[in-house]
């Protein structure tokens, strides 16, 4: 993998780049589409594709439980068992450290209103309410299937050895995910932790890709000259994530400790910012981090997609967002205009024989009409929500490529400010 930097927003952290991979060139920033067994839920890759996604994030966790990661090797890796032609990621199965663990059962989810004051109740946290399927200690973590109960130890070594398997372009160090409400000290053992594990990381990631290029010796009958050393080719991108909650101290940290971690010379490609994020101070988090972390690396910002923190976390200096909210949204009927959601089984849309919105390219638009939508989600057809979810990952994915655009004709600000203003005049 390598990323140039192409422009530079004036004034600010955002820049446009180029992340070059075995499977193609991603134009950054850009958003990662998510497909998390392996398949972007109700689209075919054709689609994906069309509705002018770049890459694409599949989730290691669910893989590694179903088919198996030894299965989708033998299938000839991620990008050929889904035909996925372009770049692709895998995450590290550490938000499941979060999910399945404090967030379980409990409403609590990957962005918060910190001033929630539901949050600060003590049975939000109870157990016995909802045990937990994730169980933390030091040396990684017990998860309890959620498909049949039965009982895995991922470590942060299997972790990595399950995305070697998988065999995407960029893959991530394992981490420990934590709330944004949780208490200082926990935040604090949270940290070290995630730390140790991406040292850990780095090590096995370093060690298959030795035991990669001794089998491509073998198999060659050529013998690599020593002094050549590793070779960047063998094996996909790592990046480390920082996490530290909503505490400067322990983000600014992370960042440094993160991006100086080095194991046998070799650091890591880029850097995931992770955690679970207090909506109020999301935007000063990753400006703390990007503040640190070192420039000519890329940064991903994991899990976050709405359009207001699209631009906060490109002006902030984000080169890639994943999220799942386009396809989840548009399953449930819920779809992104210029003026904000709107609910497509609304009553107002019966009758509404408009596309979504005119002057969309996406197929969706072209071809059908609110009307329809709306009929196919009061009949529960499937096709209403293949047509949302390609109208809505068209519509993030090419608001991303606009802000890209904005950074090389230097009018950034003025696009976000109209952008917003339109967007969030209107809550259908």
């Amino acid at each position: 993998m390598n990323f140039k930097i192409e422009k530079k927003m004036e004034g600010k952290l955002g820049r446009a780049g180029i992340i070059e991979t075995p499977h193609g060139k991603i134009e950054t920033p850009a958003f990662v589409v998510v497909g998390t067994k392996g398949t972007v839920k109700s689209l075919n890759p054709e689609q994906v594709r069309d509705a002018g996604a770049q890459v694409v994030l599949a989730n290691t966790y669910h893989l590694y439980l179903q088919p198996g990661d030894e299965t989708v090797k033998e299938m000839g890796g991620l990008n050929k068992m889904m035909n996925w032609h372009g770049p692709s990621m895998t995450d590290s199965g550490g938000f499941q450290v979060f999910s399945l663990g404090a967030a379980y059962g409990k409403g609590i989810s990957k962005v918060l209103q910190i001033t929630d004051p539901s949050l600060l109740i003590p049975e939000r946290f109870d157990d016995s309410l909802a045990p937990r399927l994730a169980k933390i200690g030091q040396d990684g973590v017990s998860f309890t299937s959620h498909l049949d109960g039965s009982v895995h130890y991922i470590t942060p070594e299997k972790s990595i050895q399950i995305q070697h398997n998988l065999g995407a372009d960029m893959i991530f160090a394992f981490d420990e995910c934590t709330s944004p409400a949780e208490d200082l000290r926990y935040q604090e053992e949270a940290l070290e932790r995630t730390h140790a594990w991406a040292r850990r990381s780095l090590e096995e990631h370093h060690k298959l890709k030795v035991q990669s290029q001794k089998s491509k010796e073998r198999n060659s009958n050529s013998v690599i000259p020593a002094e050549a050393g590793i070779q960047d080719s063998d094996g996909p991108a790592l990046f480390g994530i920082v996490q530290g909650g909503r505490e400067e101290s322990l983000r600014k940290k992370s960042a440094k400790v993160i991006s100086e971690m080095e194991v046998l010379g070799k650091k890591f490609d880029g850097f995931g910012i992770g955690g679970s994020f207090a909506k109020e101070d999301m935007s000063t988090a990753v400006k703390w981090v990007n503040e640190i972390l070192p420039e000519e690396k890329p940064r991903h910002l994991l899990g976050i997609g709405e359009p207001e923190d699209l631009f906060m976390g490109i002006e902030s200096g984000v080169d890639l967002f994943d999220c799942v909210l386009p396809t989840r949204l548009g399953r449930n009927g819920t779809l992104y205009t210029k003026d904000g959601k709107i609910h497509i089984t609304n009553t107002t849309y019966r009758q509404d024989i408009s596309p979504i919105e005119n002057d969309c390219e996406c197929y969706t638009c072209k071809n059908y009409s609110r009307a329809y939508l709306s009929h196919l989600f009061h009949g529960k057809e499937m096709l209403g929500g293949t047509l949302a979810s390609i109208h809505n990952i068209y519509f993030i994915v090419n608001l991303v490529k606009k802000i890209r655009q904005s950074i090389f004709d230097g009018n950034f600000m003025a696009l976000k400010n109209d952008f917003l203003e339109k967007y969030k005049r209107k809550c259908d």
